[in-house]
């Protein structure tokens, strides 16, 4: 047989491999992360949801959801161990991270357009009231039903023939 006969199965089973592998690398990392669970770490679920490890078994794990309230989840229901700080942060909306130099976003982006009072005063205000080209185009709208009214037809002058 010729080797370019070969050559798309060879490229398959050797995309099926990595594929294989990166899989198995994942699985292990989640069965590692799993592992390293202690009482005390909060974790998220699969699901979603996000609670303390009070106890930990070889199949399962015993978690507080909330302040008195624990239930019993599989270990593979597990889908990340936060860090502590992590953890409050999305739990207890604790923010340690803020910039020391208080920075404050501002309601309104008129204080980042970095247009001072004096500025603000020289810019055109725009119109917003009824134009006039607009009044002369109802005029129009209402001469053309006058006309329909005239002829008791009820079309204007030019238009098609109702059937």
């Amino acid at each position: 047989m010729d080797i370019l006969t070969l050559l798309p199965f060879i490229v398959l089973i050797g995309a099926m491999f990595l594929m294989t592998r990166s899989a198995k690398k994942k699985q292990a990392a989640a069965a590692q992360m799993r592992s390293d669970m202690q009482p005390g770490t909060g974790v998220r679920t699969i699901g979603g949801m996000y609670a303390t490890v009070k106890e930990v078994h070889d199949d399962t794990v015993l978690l507080e959801v909330a302040p008195g309230v624990h239930a019993i989840y599989a270990k593979n229901s597990i889908g990340a161990v936060l860090d502590d700080a992590e953890y409050n942060r999305i739990v207890h909306g604790d923010d340690e991270e803020l910039d020391a130099d208080g920075t404050v976003v501002p309601d309104d982006a008129s204080s980042l357009t970095g247009e001072s009072g004096a500025d603000k005063a020289d810019v055109a205000k725009i119109d917003l009231g009824k134009d006039e080209s607009a009044d002369d185009a109802g005029t129009e709208d209402a001469a053309a039903k006058d006309v329909k009214d005239a002829n008791g037809d009820g079309k204007a002058d030019g238009e098609p023939e109702a059937k």
